[in-house]
C-alpha cells in the first residue's frame, strides 16, 4: 500500500485496545493496555494471574466495560456505539468461555442451533445441514449433535463449544483456556483445529492460554501482560529472548527442552 492509499477493509485490524484501564476499587489491573489484532492472525494473550487476561477478553466483547481506553472490534467502538451497532458487531464473532459454557439441557445440535435462531434468518430445511457443517467444521460426527454435554469427554465439549461459537461464520474467534483440563494429546489436536481453522477459513483468533506448546508451535503472535501493561508482544522466538524475570521463568521449562517455536 502506497503512503497516499486509503486502507482497505483488509488492512484494518479487526481489535483495536487503546490506552485501556480497568481498576477494581484500588486495584489497577490495567494501566494503559494498547494492542492490535489482524486479520487471519492466530494471537495468544499469555501473563500470570491477576493481570486481567480474561478480563480483557470480556472487555473486548463488550460483557465488561473498562474504566478508561478505548475498544474497537472491527472499527466500532464497543462502549460508546449505539446498540444497534455493537450488535451487529457481536454477530460477526465467536466467544468460547474456559468451560465452554454450553446449555446443560440441550443437546449438542440444539446448543448450536441457539444462535442461528436468535441471530439469523436461517430456513429451517438448512438448520441442520449447517449444524453438521459446524460439527464438522470442529472435528464432530454428526451424531454428536445428539448428545448431551455430560455424555461428552472434555475435548468433545471443547469442540462442540468451538462449533457453536461458529455457527454464525464469525470473523473472529475469542478462546478462553481452550486446552485447559485437556490431556496432551488431546490438546494438541485442538490446538491443530484452532490453526486449521486461522489457516483455511481466514478466521482471527485471539486466545488466552497458559499452555507452553500451544505458544510455541501454533500461534503466530504473543502478547504478553505484566504489570498493567503491554510488556512483550511479538512472534514466539522474540518473545522467549526477552531477558525479563517473569518471562525467563514462564518459559524456562521449554527453553531448556530445546522446543522450537512455530
Amino acid at each position: 500500500m502506497t503512503p497516499d492509499a486509503a486502507p482497505t477493509t483488509r488492512d484494518m485490524p479487526v481489535v483495536e485496545v487503546d490506552n485501556v484501564v480497568t481498576r477494581f476499587g484500588p486495584q489497577v489491573v490495567h494501566d494503559g493496555v494498547s494492542f492490535r489484532i489482524g486479520r487471519g492472525t492466530l494471537t495468544a494473550l499469555i501473563g500470570g494471574s491477576g493481570t486481567g487476561k480474561s478480563v480483557l477478553l470480556r472487555e473486548i466483547i463488550g460483557l465488561q466495560r473498562p474504566t478508561a481506553g478505548n475498544i474497537r472490534v472491527f472499527g466500532t467502538d464497543m462502549w460508546n456505539a449505539a446498540e444497534a451497532q455493537t450488535a451487529a458487531v457481536r454477530r460477526r464473532f465467536g466467544m468460547m468461555f474456559q468451560d465452554g459454557a454450553l446449555f446443560s439441557a440441550l443437546t449438542v445440535a440444539q446448543n448450536i442451533r441457539v444462535p442461528l435462531l436468535e441471530h439469523a434468518n436461517i430456513p429451517g430445511d438448512l438448520l441442520h445441514p449447517l449444524i453438521e457443517l459446524r460439527l464438522a467444521q470442529a472435528g464432530l460426527t454428526p451424531d454428536t449433535g445428539n448428545k448431551l454435554p455430560s455424555q461428552l469427554s472434555g475435548g468433545m465439549r471443547k469442540r462442540a463449544a468451538i462449533a457453536r461459537a461458529l455457527a454464525l461464520e464469525p470473523e473472529i474467534l475469542f478462546l478462553d483456556e481452550p486446552t485447559s483440563g485437556l490431556d496432551p494429546a488431546t490438546a494438541r489436536s485442538l490446538d491443530a483445529l484452532v490453526r486449521s481453522l486461522v489457516d483455511d477459513l481466514g478466521i482471527s483468533v485471539l486466545v488466552v492460554t497458559h499452555d507452553l506448546d500451544t505458544l510455541l508451535t501454533v500461534v503466530d503472535r504473543i502478547i504478553v501482560l505484566a504489570d498493567g501493561h503491554v510488556l512483550a508482544d511479538g512472534p514466539a522466538a522474540e518473545v522467549t529472548a526477552i531477558d525479563h524475570p517473569w518471562i525467563r521463568s514462564y518459559f524456562a521449562i521449554r527453553t531448556m527442552t530445546g522446543t522450537q517455536s512455530r
